[in-house]
C-alpha cells in the first residue's frame, strides 16, 4: 500500500510541477521570449537591408541600360554622318532614283533606331552658342564670309552681343544627346 501512496504522491509531484511553472522554468521561458524578440527584429533588420539592396541594384541595373547604348550610338554616328553628307551632295532630281531613295531609307532608319534608345539631336543653326552643347571650330563675320577654322578658340573668347554675336550659322557636326545627357557636342561656326 505505501507503494501506491508513493506512486499517487510522485504523480501529484508531476501534476503540480506541469501546472505551476518554478521559477527556473519562468526565467527560462522569459529568456526564450528575450531571444524571440531578438532574432525576429534581427530578420526584420536583414529583411529591410536586402530589400534596400534590391531596389538599390535594380536602380543602378536601370541606369546602366539606360546609358549602356552610349557606346554603340558613338559607333554608329559616324556612319549616319556619312549619309548625311552624301545626302548634301546628292542633286535634287537625282533622290528621286529608287536606289539613292533606298539608301536614305536606311539613313532614316538608323535615326529611328537611335531616337529609340534615347538620342536626341542638339539644335545649332540659328541658335546662340552654348559651350555646354557646342563646340566652336570656326568663326564667320557677320556678312557671313568663311574665316579659318580656329580649333583653338576658347569658350571664353565667345561674346554674345546684341543676339548677333556669337550665332550658330554653320554646322560642321551635329551634336547629340543621349537620354538628356550629352554624347557629342555640335561642332559649329559662329560669328564674331
Amino acid at each position: 500500500m505505501s507503494e501506491k501512496k508513493d506512486e499517487k504522491k510522485e504523480k501529484e509531484g508531476e501534476e503540480s510541477k506541469l501546472s505551476s511553472p518554478s521559477a527556473a522554468d519562468a526565467r527560462e521561458l522569459e529568456e526564450c521570449q528575450k531571444q524571440k524578440e531578438e532574432y525576429l527584429a534581427g530578420w526584420q533588420r536583414t529583411r529591410a537591408d536586402f530589400l534596400n539592396y534590391k531596389k538599390t541594384e535594380m536602380e543602378r541595373i536601370s541606369e546602366l541600360l539606360k546609358y549602356g547604348g552610349e557606346e554603340l550610338a558613338l559607333k554608329i554616328l559616324p556612319i549616319l554622318d556619312n549619309f548625311e553628307a552624301a545626302e548634301r551632295v546628292i542633286p535634287g532630281k537625282l533622290k528621286e532614283d529608287g536606289n539613292v531613295k533606298g539608301l536614305l531609307m536606311i539613313k532614316a532608319q538608323i535615326q529611328d533606331f537611335l531616337r529609340t534608345q534615347g538620342l536626341e539631336e542638339i539644335k545649332s543653326i540659328g541658335e546662340n552658342f552654348d559651350p555646354n552643347f557646342h563646340e566652336v571650330v570656326g568663326q564667320v563675320d557677320e556678312d557671313k564670309s568663311s574665316s579659318p577654322p580656329s580649333s583653338a578658340l576658347a569658350d571664353s573668347e565667345v561674346e554674345l552681343k546684341d543676339g548677333k554675336s556669337g550665332v550658330i550659322v554653320e554646322e560642321i557636326q551635329k551634336g547629340y544627346k543621349i537620354n538628356g545627357r550629352l554624347l557629342r557636342p555640335a561642332k559649329v561656326k559662329i560669328t564674331k
